[in-house]
């Protein structure tokens, strides 16, 4: 049991490396897509091979980061089930950050 009643030291810089992976993610993905639409669409630059990757290693930061803050976010099962879908959805993770992470209530250090 951590000091404090239980509650981890690291809990408030997790839920805020979360929002900014989540923000990250979500306009990585955004870009994705739109490289993509330049690229089949209007055959411009071929920028997919670039940012491809960028947005892969962001999207395992947020499954491995939903994980990780799951606990203290108090997400049931089904929640973060919901959470880790909304990844796969453009904006999804604008609205998870928005709606369904809060801050922890800081702890008085003793």
């Amino acid at each position: 049991m951590a000091p404090g009643g239980g509650q981890r030291p690291y809990s408030l810089p997790m839920t805020s490396k979360f929002r900014t992976v989540a923000l990250l993610e979500a306009i990585s993905y955004l870009a994705l897509l739109v490289a993509t639409f330049v690229k089949r669409v209007i055959e411009g630059p071929d920028l997919v091979p670039v940012l491809g990757p960028i947005h892969g290693i962001l999207f395992l930061a947020y499954v491995l980061l939903t994980l990780l803050v799951r606990e203290e976010q108090g997400w049931t099962v089904g929640q973060t089930i919901l959470v880790l879908i909304a990844s796969t959805v453009p904006f999804g993770a604008f609205v998870v950050n928005s709606r369904m992470v809060h801050d922890p209530a800081p702890t008085s250090a003793t």
